[in-house]
């Protein structure tokens, strides 16, 4: 497992690049690393101990709920439940050596598991790769020298043995990854391979290197597409959320929530035991999907993707073949051209829409989204804090809150910030440069005063939360710039929808010898969003 696990991680990008069915959201060589990985982990909890001290149906359990928990996307489900069927018949025999004969068995169950996952299984994915190895193993079984052992083989002359069975197997997944494109016309408009088939021969050429300790089995190097995406195939035809979480009880029936989920979404898989089931569903209401399982189990491991945001970063990500950062950036933003702004200095953007208000599952999919191992999160208002930290907090990568209230704040602290540093670091660097800065704002009152200082229509100007200036346009604004601006070398003014100031008439109200920056921001709410450094 450590060795295809580490196969895999190295052709990760790889994998991910072929990605263009169901979606091209480029994320099938994580989704399928996330799952080898969580089964890694759960082997070396229980490492130490003979199989039969620990129990075979335990190590079955153990690791069968391990790949669940742990798998995201139609790739990762898939992939646990091959992991789960073959565990199952790898124990299923106590006293038996593992032997071309169990192995074939056990890719047999892998394969049955597998497509029952699905409910409407595509040939050219991975479901065709794991059969094609099966049926292959199972026909040569006759043609074997020894194709059953017993106790009195050395492991040296098991794990050969073993090799050469898996071989045999790694060649028809390949035959297999090759048909795909005749098989599936995503593939063939896209001219390339399925991502998940190939994943698998990736995994079996490790398990192959790991039985003769040499390096695995040469694999062709499959290129990315050559040709547009932008097909009706290559997309979610309705929904945008990729959604997968984990339901714990007792007494669970995975197929009566099926028909349930396809009422809000598609691409549903519900698989799983009676008390542990993996849910993954492509849906525009994350919370209505969850909320159908809250009454027969506990929810947990919430992972949420923005399948369009994949596949735009996927493209660019193509486009620029560049390696990956330790630390990326998302923010949330409003307004055409603060969005372009923050995405010009390397952030992903949260779109807040109008009120800036987006949600924990909107920010948790962007954290996901980044190539970097690592995020900071810039919310960017006071309202947006509390659901920066929970998705932080439900996010599997590492991620840090820097809490800007402003956006204006948050694009000028960016100046800090250095994609080869940890999350930990930019936190720092970015709240040192938040507290050079003074935010504000002028913005167009939306009723009368109840104290009698405005009426609707007025300008308002601010400084921080704090209101200074109220009335005329262009008194307001130079009231609030003669305040704003005292021991400050830069303004940066940000118009908004709507400013009634053009760029001319702004400069000729700044005081002094402050030098002014002027964008287009396009934000609602704010005339001119204001920045002092």
């Amino acid at each position: 497992m450590a060795a295809a696990y580490a196969e895999l991680e190295s052709r990760r990008v790889e994998v991910n690049d072929l990605n263009v069915f169901p979606v091209a959201d480029g994320d099938t060589g994580d989704n399928m690393a996330m799952t080898m990985r969580a089964v890694l982990d759960e082997l070396d909890r229980m490492n130490g101990e003979p199989i039969d001290v620990i129990g075979r149906e335990e190590i079955v359990h153990a690791v069968a709920r391990a790949s669940l928990l742990g798998a995201r996307g139609n790739s990762g489900v898939i992939l646990s439940q091959i992991v789960r069927g073959a565990a199952a018949e790898l124990v299923s025999r106590p006293g038996e050596l593992v032997d071309p004969v169990l192995v074939a068995a056990a890719l047999a169950r892998a394969a049955d598991a597998a497509y029952a996952s699905v409910r409407d299984p595509a040939e050219g994915t991975m479901l065709s790769a794991i059969r094609a190895m099966a049926h292959r193993v199972a026909q040569e079984l006759a043609h074997m020298d020894t194709p059953r052992l017993n106790g009195n083989v050395a492991p040296e002359e098991q794990d050969e043995l073993l090799a050469e069975v898996l071989e045999r197997a790694l060649e028809a997944g390949k035959e297999a990854v090759e048909r795909g494109r005749e098989q599936l016309p995503a593939l063939r408009d896209a001219d390339v391979v399925d991502a998940g088939a190939y994943g698998l021969t990736v995994i079996v050429a490790g398990v192959i290197g790991a039985l003769r300790g040499q390096a695995p089995p040469e694999l062709e190097h499959q290129e990315a597409p050559r040709r547009s995406l932008h097909l009706p195939q290559h997309e979610s035809s309705k929904y945008r959320y990729c959604t997968n979480f984990a339901v714990s009880g007792s007494g669970l029936e995975n197929q009566r929530f099926v028909p349930m989920l396809e009422e809000i979404g598609d691409s549903v898989l519900v698989v799983g035991d009676d008390e542990t089931l993996k849910v993954h569903v492509h849906t525009d209401d994350p919370d209505r999907a969850i909320a159908l399982f809250a009454a027969h189990g506990q929810v947990s491991r919430f992972d949420i993707a923005d399948m369009r945001e994949q596949v735009a970063d996927r493209t660019a990500r193509l486009g620029r073949r560049a390696g990956t950062d330790t630390c990326g950036v998302v923010a949330v933003a409003n307004g055409a051209g603060m969005l372009q702004m923050f995405e010009g200095l390397g952030a992903l953007v949260v779109d807040g829409g109008q009120t800036l208000n987006p949600s924990t599952y909107e920010i948790l999919a962007r954290i996901h989204d980044t190539d970097a191992e690592e995020v900071v999160v810039l919310p960017n208002s006071a309202n947006v804090i509390m659901a920066a930290e929970r998705a932080a907090e439900l996010s599997e990568k590492r991620a840090r809150v820097v809490p800007t209230r402003a956006q204006q704040a948050g694009l000028a602290a960016l100046i800090a910030f250095d994609s080869r540093a940890d999350a930990a670091a930019n936190a720092v660097a970015l709240e040192e440069e938040l507290g050079r800065l003074r935010s504000g704002g002028i913005a167009r009152a939306a009723r009368d005063d109840a104290r009698g200082r405005f009426r609707e229509g007025d300008a308002l100007g601010y400084i921080g939360d704090d209101l200074v200036a109220w009335g005329d346009v262009r008194e307001t604004v130079a009231a609030t710039f003669e305040i704003f601006c005292e021991d400050a070398e830069v303004l940066t003014c940000i118009a908004g929808e709507g400013a009634p100031l053009g760029e001319d008439e702004i400069a000729e109200l700044v005081p002094g010898e402050i030098e002014l920056e002027q964008h287009d921001g396009g934000q609602p709410a704010w005339w001119w969003l204001l920045c002092a450094e």
